[in-house]
């Protein structure tokens, strides 16, 4: 039997376990810790924001974006249809209306291009999503936010440290958001975080990240309603290990991408779309390594050859208006965006985490290129 290649394997190298065991000897598990204000601080200056406010996932972060910036029933909020759930998620759930934009069929970010278009009386914000590992172009959408008046939300999730035009991702939201996952470039296991410079907005969002406790009065009195979605000290001092080693790990991130682009260069003439290594703001960051296949058909073939190897592979996300649990919900009916459908169809990422060794990297090239090797 071949060797089992994780899609993801976190990379723990640094100060982790000495930093957990500090929380252990001095019995601060909880919220309450002090690696929490540490990390916050520590990543919030990183990415060049006055506030950082950590919470239990990224889906939290916002979910309590959403709640502090009063979105609400019907209010619509613009955000790419190639993405991730959750900002739908959250959207729906504060009672507004996702209101989608199609990809970029270079970058896959949303198309900033339609966005003008989808502005209307109800429109109270729009979110956008950086995604897999080059930037979404923000210039456009920023003179958007302006002209209109509206809060943009910044989807950094999966973009710790990368640039757009020599600035940090995440430092351009009204409120920004970042996941922890474990498969994220910096990770607590679970975990996220919320980032702003507005100090009446952070303080919003730390008390609707715990139960919104009143500053003042009794306790266990509440006026409204919140979430624990408070994050662990254990959490936060893994994310303070994780902080110190930030640069390397963005090095090894691209040069993962770096490795599978040489290697892999031959299927693009096969009809198959690598991940851009630039655009006109930034170099790919490779938070993952995509493929996406000249159709959904040689996208299964190949995903299921690279399974029988023992090398997992992930789908690309599913578009929004095609979600089961929105439709359901006669959301988006009648609506169709080609390029996100396409990408969500045809497209899957291979094993890219900062753990990987470069012996399992020679493997996955090499299993790809008998796959086609045994076709000729």
């Amino acid at each position: 039997m071949s060797t089992s290649v994780p899609v993801n394997i976190p990379l723990l190298s640094g100060n982790e376990h000495i930093y957990i065991d500090q929380c252990l000897q001095s019995g601060w598990i909880s919220s309450e810790g002090p690696f929490i204000a540490e990390f916050e601080k520590g990543f919030s200056r990183y990415i060049g924001m006055d506030h950082g406010i950590a919470v239990s996932s990224g889906s939290g972060a916002l979910d309590i974006a959403v709640a502090a910036l009063g979105i609400g029933r019907n209010d619509e909020v613009i955000m790419p249809a190639f993405t991730i759930i959750s900002p739908a998620l959250s959207v729906v759930r504060a009672g507004g209306i996702p209101v989608l934009v199609d990809s970029d069929p270079l970058t896959w970010n949303m198309d900033v291009q339609q966005v003008a278009q989808r502005i209307t009386k109800q429109t109270k914000a729009i979110i956008a999503v950086h995604t897999y590992g080059l930037p979404v172009d923000m210039d456009p959408l920023l003179e958007i936010a302006q002209r209109y008046g509206i809060p943009l939300i910044e989807d950094a999730a999966e973009m710790h440290g990368q640039l757009y035009k020599n600035k940090k991702c995440g430092s351009f939201g009204t409120v920004s958001i970042f996941s922890f996952y474990a498969n994220k470039l910096l990770t607590t296991g679970e975990g996220g975080m919320l980032l702003c410079n507005d100090l009446v907005l952070a303080e919003r969002c730390r008390k609707l990240r715990n139960l919104a406790f009143e500053p003042a009065g009794r306790r266990f009195v509440h006026q409204e309603m919140g979430w624990n979605y408070r994050m662990s000290n254990l959490q936060a001092a893994l994310g303070v290990a994780q902080l110190e080693q930030i640069e390397p790990s963005i090095l090894r991130k691209k040069q993962i991408g770096h490795f599978y682009q040489e290697r892999l260069a031959f299927m693009k003439e096969l009809g198959y779309k690598l991940p851009p290594a630039s655009d006109h703001a930034a170099e790919n960051i490779y938070w993952i390594f995509g493929l996406v296949a000249p159709s959904e058909e040689e996208a299964t073939d190949l995903v299921r050859f690279l399974a029988e190897h023992n090398i997992s592979t992930r789908p690309f996300f599913w578009c929004m208006h095609e979600q089961p649990v929105f439709t359901g919900m006669g959301l988006f009916e009648q609506e169709r965006y080609p390029v996100a459908e396409s990408l969500a169809r045809r497209g899957f990422y291979l094993p890219s985490g900062l753990g990987i060794s470069d012996a399992h990297l020679e493997l996955v090239a090499e299993t790809i290129k008998s796959y086609f090797d045994g076709r000729r």
